[in-house]
């Protein structure tokens, strides 16, 4: 069985943003949603996605507020700040460069 690929360096924060641009969410609705988006190639796991989370909110992109799921459980949703929208820009905008850069390298006929 092929091995799904890993998250490359750095995107995991993108994701946590861009997925949190569409709604307030749980941990485990953000890894759920992140998972199927990307059609089961990509997974986050607790261990990187909660410190991502707390990383995130000291840097005042995300807020969390305690609330109770569709289940009843309390859980803690994040939601995007202001300067969370600024900073999925800035990080769109570098991951598209990025994107393109490899793009042209790999173009180039061997």
């Amino acid at each position: 069985m092929a091995k799904k690929p890993e998250l490359l360096p750095g995107t995991l924060d993108m994701l946590i943003l861009k997925t949190l641009a569409r709604a307030p969410l749980h941990g485990y609705g953000i890894a759920l949603s992140i998972k199927r988006l990307s059609e089961d190639v990509l997974t986050v796991e607790e261990g990187s996605l909660y410190p991502a989370l707390q990383r995130l909110l000291l840097q005042g992109w995300v807020k969390a507020e305690w609330k109770l799921t569709e289940t009843n459980r309390r859980a803690r949703f994040y939601t995007l700040t202001a300067a969370g929208r600024k900073q999925l820009g800035v990080e769109l905008s570098q991951f598209e460069q990025m994107v393109a850069a490899i793009g042209r390298v790999l173009a180039v006929e061997v």
